[in-house]
């Protein structure tokens, strides 16, 4: 009897009592293991989850840099259309710097040939800077008036370059610079195209005259302030798109 007791366990005997006090469920495992230690599963072991491993965040499909079951976008996906957005801003930045600098030029010279044509210099400072009315075949600051041709197909292969390089365009200086160019020769192509003797033989209008300096315009000014710009960009290392070259 004592045998059988001890075999198959009584509530008088200290097994049976641990067991009870663990509760139902918490019997001792196959092999050994009882209570907490029988219970948690092998981490990693086949068809389970690991208990003590990191729980797998919603949406994650688990593969690295995938956006997930909820389709969530990912970070390189966002980045082409704000380099796109912030192309664009530029590139509306060149054109409204450009229409600016035509816009006033080409008023400028409206009111020169107006008012100021075959009349008498104003003086502005002086001797020292005078508005006066001339007309001039040649390149800015009346250079090589032989050229008129010449100088008219390059205003126009230079209006050319500045709509290639617009479409990697990523930086606002030069955006500022390639707009003051591009308004520049736009506004000394249509006095070569519109105004006497003839078609891409016409005189541009210059009016600037400082002492002991050649006449200029409007778009001659700002050819040189996109040029001068230009430079200094250049030597600081910074490329239209945005690039910047360290020595």
């Amino acid at each position: 009897m004592a045998e059988a007791e001890r075999i198959i366990g009584t509530p008088g005997t200290p097994d049976a009592a641990r067991a009870e006090q663990e509760g139902p469920g918490r019997s001792a495992a196959p092999g050994g293991g009882s209570g907490a230690e029988g219970a948690q599963a092998p981490v990693g072991g086949p068809g389970t989850e690991g208990t003590t491993g990191p729980a797998s965040a919603p949406g994650d499909s688990g593969v690295p840099g995938g956006s997930g079951a909820s389709g969530a976008p990912r970070a390189g996906d966002q980045e082409v259309p704000a380099d796109r957005a912030r192309g664009r801003r530029r590139i509306a930045v060149l054109f409204v710097v450009a229409a600016i600098a035509y816009a006033l030029d080409l008023v400028s010279k409206m009111i020169v040939v107006a008012h100021l044509e075959h009349h008498a210099p104003i003086q502005i400072v002086g001797d020292w800077l005078k508005f006066e009315a001339i007309r001039n075949a040649g390149a800015a600051f009346g250079f090589g008036e032989a050229f008129t041709v010449i100088f008219t197909m390059i205003a126009a292969a230079v209006i050319l370059v500045i709509a290639r390089l617009a479409r990697k365009l990523y930086s606002l200086p030069w955006a500022i610079a390639l707009g003051l160019l591009l308004g520049g020769a736009f506004g000394n192509l249509t006095d070569r195209i519109f105004r006497s003797p003839g078609v891409f033989e016409g005189a541009v209008v210059d009016f600037i005259a400082p002492k002991h300096f050649a006449v200029f315009n409007l778009a001659d000014s700002a050819i040189v302030c996109g040029g001068i710009l230009i430079v200094l960009l250049s030597f600081r290392g910074l490329d239209p798109d945005g690039t910047v070259h360290k020595d």
